[in-house]
């Protein structure tokens, strides 16, 4: 079985390519079937945030690693080899790797930030629930979630991390000096957004005002955070009271778009106004920014503000490096190993089968024997053939975690026989 990984993420996409990519919480049971009816694969997972949409597979072949980004293109009706200017493709080792990576927040736009790792678990708990993870690449999440723990437990890669949502409040700084008198809209309840409103909170923002398509939503955050409530229908209305807007909708559509957002700052008399547009499909149309005295930063634009931390944080990421590569090594050993499991059981019940067959066509020349001479040539029998079978098995162990070692594999299996129907007859 072999694993491979194919996707694009903000180092290899825009925001524009991805928001097209992306893939709704909503959406991934039925994703997740089309995905494996179209590729054929075993086992399959789809991970899709504002930053990344990956596919991970486990399959037979490498047939069912390049259907994935037909399936992609396919889903939004886009061009298969346009999209192939963005797609990376990971197999085996290097996919385990990218994973693990991931898991331990290495790969992220901001390097050490938390929400990725229960972004991973959720796309998990998905795949798990449509069947869609259930062997190989099961074990490898699972040991990929406890490589994070390590990586957080043992490096200092997560204490001094700052979010995308930090990373916007620290921007809202720089325009406005201090927040305290500030007015604050979240346009959309989703995590990052509650993130984004606790760092507001923590910057001393003076109002802070929740809107969601979902009104329940919008009011367990805004008592999580001290805010109020604004009913989704109307908010536009209230625009020109707002300093600070900062959206996160699952909204197929953009929000907020030039001419609106020039009659609002009319209203406002042309005083400041700070846009961070953290969703994807992208809130607020990109023109905006082309208003003066509008600010509009994307998901993009709050990366490149934190690339400085990234640089910070170097020597521990390497640290982390050293933890994956160790903890990679034991897993492919595992893995493998696991995988030669059934050819070392097949050669044991051979040699079983043999030692019985040619004791029952010794025993009539034998005459009768004791129970006690009877146990000592069974044993003796046994203790033949494992000798015998140990340097074969021994040398399936070793092969199992050397690249040459399907070879090996193959030739132990003909050696036995195990693939040709069971003949003991001279």
């Amino acid at each position: 079985m072999k694993v491979f990984l194919t996707g694009l993420s903000h180092h290899t996409a825009p925001v524009e390519v991805r928001e097209r990519l992306a893939i709704a919480e909503a959406e991934l049971p039925e994703a997740l079937k089309e995905l494996r009816a179209h590729s054929g694969a075993h086992e399959a997972l789809i991970l899709s945030t504002c930053n990344r949409v990956e596919v991970a597979v486990t399959a037979e072949s490498e047939a069912a690693a390049g259907r994935i980004v037909d399936f992609l293109a396919a889903r939004r009706r886009l061009d298969p080899d346009w999209l192939n200017g963005f797609v990376y493709r990971y197999e085996d080792r290097e996919a385990i790797r990218h994973l693990f990576r991931v898991a331990s927040s290495l790969d992220s736009m901001v390097v050490g930030e938390p929400q990725i790792l229960g972004q991973l678990k959720t796309a998990y708990a998905a795949a798990r629930e449509q069947g869609a993870v259930n062997g190989f690449l099961d074990a490898v999440l699972t040991r990929a979630f406890a490589v994070a723990k390590r990586v957080r437990s043992e490096t200092g890669i997560a204490r001094s991390a700052v979010s995308v949502s930090s990373a916007a409040v620290d921007l809202a700084r720089q325009i406005f000096g201090n927040l305290r008198d500030k007015r604050v809209l979240l346009i959309g309840a989703g995590k990052m957004s509650e993130l984004a409103a606790r760092h507001l909170l923590t910057a001393g923002c003076g109002l802070i005002l929740v809107t969601n398509r979902t009104r329940a939503r919008a009011e367990e955050m805004a008592l999580a955070v001290g805010g109020q409530v604004l009913n989704y229908e109307n908010f536009r209305d209230r625009l020109h009271e707002i300093d600070i807007v900062l959206t996160s909708s699952g909204a197929p559509e953009y929000l907020l778009r030039k001419d609106e957002m020039q009659r609002v700052l009319e209203r406002r008399r042309n005083r400041p106004m700070f846009l961070i547009d953290i969703a994807v499909p992208r809130n607020v149309a990109p023109e905006v920014n082309q208003i003066e005295n509008i600010y509009l930063y994307d998901i993009d634009d709050l990366g490149r503000t934190v690339e400085q931390n990234r640089r910070a944080r170097a020597v521990e990421a390497e640290q982390a490096e050293q933890i994956i590569d160790g903890e990679i090594a034991r897993l492919v050993e595992r893995l493998k190993s696991r995988e030669v499991t059934p050819t070392i059981v097949a050669i044991q019940h051979q040699l079983d089968a043999i030692s019985r067959a040619e004791l029952e066509r010794l025993r009539p020349r034998l005459g009768e024997l004791s129970p006690q001479q009877e146990e000592a040539l069974q044993a003796y029998t046994r203790a033949l053939l494992n000798k015998i079978a140990h340097g074969p098995m021994t040398e399936l162990r070793r092969a199992a975690t050397r690249p040459e070692g399907d070879r090996v594999i193959n030739v132990i299996r003909r050696v036995f026989r195990l693939d040709a129907p069971a003949d003991f007859e001279e």
